[in-house]
């Protein structure tokens, strides 16, 4: 148990028989009244973020969730196998769980399955992701204006902006937030 004065961003809380992550927490003690933290929440089930405000030092039952690294191993259909590289347990996760996600992972990845119990919530993703473009229209001759940009497509289907100097069969730094080039990976 804790209390609302002890929220930190990224804690997990069971609420209403939902278990949300805390995003934006803000204690508030105004000059009339009783103090109260106005917070933002994500569903973890359904990702959806609701703002919420509570009174200050209600107790709230913390949620344990855990997170257990395995391996992305292949995609049958519309089902996607990942394997504990410890016990070597491997887990089916239908794509409707996986959503957008699915954008940043390549067969042999290393990810995170977030789980409540039996129960699985998704996967959390690194920050940055190396994806390979396997398909780009060629640069413009004599376009060098300063940050000019080209449609590519990586090898997850993932649509999105690069730079001219990216080619077909180059590997790209893709961050797993945004959805944006980063950097042209080097071996």
């Amino acid at each position: 148990m804790i209390t609302t004065n002890d929220f930190k961003t990224g804690i997990t809380i069971e609420y209403e028989g939902e278990i949300y992550q805390v995003i934006e927490f803000q204690h508030v003690k105004p000059g009339k009244g009783s103090a109260f933290v106005r917070t933002k929440l994500r569903n973890l089930r359904t990702q959806s973020v609701i703002d919420k405000t509570f009174n200050s030092g209600i107790k709230m039952e913390t949620a344990m969730i855990e997170k257990n690294p395995m391996q992305y191993l292949y995609k049958n259909g519309e089902i996607h196998v990942f394997m504990n590289n410890d016990t070597y347990e491997q887990l089916e996760l239908h794509e409707s769980q996986l959503g957008d996600k699915l954008n940043f992972i390549n067969e042999g990845d290393e990810i995170k399955i977030i789980s409540f119990g039996k129960e699985i919530l998704g996967i959390e993703l690194p920050d940055k992701v190396i994806l390979e473009i396997v398909q780009t229209a060629g640069g413009v001759k004599g376009n060098t204006a300063s940050n000019a940009t080209k449609e590519a497509v990586t090898n997850t289907g993932l649509t999105l902006s690069v730079p001219l100097f990216i080619n077909e069969g180059d590997k790209v730094v893709v961050s797993t937030d945004t959805g944006k080039y980063d950097t042209r990976y080097k071996e």
